[in-house]
């Protein structure tokens, strides 16, 4: 999931002569690749297990050091671009993305393999922040529909990646030649950004009275992103290794499940953009969090049909879908939103998307497959929780209602 925000609101044009779509289309290569990298651990899971002689349980820390090395990217990187040309800084996170990438299958020692990850995630994180930073000073006010389809472009990469991994996993060394795949689909997208000039560096200026901090609506919006981040990575992340130990279908069909869950929280971002001109943030809120746990309660009542994980991982993945942009747009109305409240956001989430995938891991092989449905579902059932309690405790709206 991308999660990086850029707080620019004056406008500085490209350099002269420089292509504005040829920029555009580079940020959205840069954010294909990223999704491409994203979405690669969850169905080589095994395989990486069997590399290091890792168990499952201790296999998993590699969720957490990723969502690690992303939180110190997204504290560290984003002034990198303040302070360097960032087409620059976006082409060496990529660089360093497709290293650490190639390096992944060919690290047979767990603690190695974590450091790797925890770099893989500061590269992705500092990348993310870079993408949507320089796309707001390039455009501007006119950034919305481009911004839209930026994020649109990371779904996109986190769909086909399984694929990619599916395609690759039947030959004998399947699970290296899918990361030095990836690996290698990323690299030109960085030697395009090079040749690129990129928008003059600005500074985020803060304009108003900042007004009084309601630190327990900032809290409890953390708390929410903690639950909701926590449980999509971990869907995405251990559906592959679910179906597999379930019987559910072969090595390759359980990618293409993973791919199935990627691709329709794609779809489902798509599709949230007009119902969010017809419906409250709020009610979207409400219904994508019911959806979510409908979804999940059938796979738990019939965890051994491929038809009810199909259907339910695309029902999952459609509920998913807008709840972080939404809970934004939420936030922004019952709060002053600033630099340092998304920060604390950004904080929430990245712990979720850190710990919750890494309980999952310590539960599975002593507890069995179907706990990765439990912990998802006791987790969107306790955001709903959050969500009301933030319904009962929030200020009056700002203007347009909520």
């Amino acid at each position: 999931m991308s999660q990086a925000t850029a707080a620019v609101t004056t406008e500085s044009p490209l350099p002269e002569g420089t292509s504005s779509r040829s920029v555009t289309a580079a940020y959205f290569a840069a954010f294909v690749a990223m999704g491409l990298t994203t979405a690669s651990l969850g169905p080589t899971l095994p395989g990486l297990a069997e590399n290091t002689q890792a168990r499952l349980g201790k296999i998993s820390f590699l969720f957490m050091a990723r969502s690690l090395g992303f939180l110190l990217g997204a504290f560290r990187g984003g002034k990198l671009y303040d302070r360097m040309p960032g087409h620059r800084v976006m082409a060496a996170m990529m660089m360093v993305m497709a290293a650490m990438m190639a390096l992944v299958p060919a690290v047979p020692v767990l603690w190695a393999l974590v450091a790797v990850m925890l770099a893989l995630g500061a590269a992705e994180s500092t990348l993310d922040a870079g993408g949507n930073t320089l796309l707001v000073w390039a455009y501007g006010e006119k950034v919305g529909p481009l911004m839209n389809g930026l994020h649109f472009c990371y779904g996109l990469g986190a769909f086909i990646s399984p694929i990619i991994v599916a395609q690759v996993l039947s030959y004998r060394s399947g699970i290296a030649l899918a990361y030095w795949s990836l690996a290698l689909l990323v690299l030109p997208v960085a030697f395009w950004l090079l040749r690129l000039p990129g928008p003059t560096t600005q500074a985020a200026s803060q304009r108003g009275a900042a007004g009084p901090v309601n630190y327990q609506l900032i809290a409890l919006v953390a708390l929410l992103f903690f639950l909701y981040v926590g449980a999509e990575v971990s869907f995405g992340g251990w559906i592959y290794t679910y179906a597999v130990r379930l019987n559910l279908g072969s090595a390759k069909t359980a990618a293409y499940l993973t791919s199935a869950f990627w691709g329709s929280l794609t779809i489902g971002r798509l599709l949230a953009i007009p119902l969010a001109v017809r419906f409250r943030p709020r009610t979207i809120l409400l219904a994508d969090l019911l959806g979510g746990m409908v979804s999940i309660v059938v796979m738990l009542l019939w965890p051994h049909s491929s038809t009810v994980v199909w259907l339910g991982t695309f029902g999952t993945g459609l509920a998913m879908a807008s709840i972080f942009p939404t809970t934004l747009s939420f936030a922004g109305r019952r709060m002053k939103i600033t630099g340092q409240t998304t920060g604390w956001f950004l904080v929430g989430a990245s712990a979720g998307a850190m710990t919750m995938p890494w309980l999952i891991g310590q539960l599975f092989e002593s507890t069995g497959a179907r706990v990765t449905m439990l912990v998802i579902l006791l987790s969107l059932a306790a955001a709903t929780g959050v969500f009301a309690a933030l319904m009962r405790h929030s200020a009056t709206p700002a203007a347009g209602g909520d």
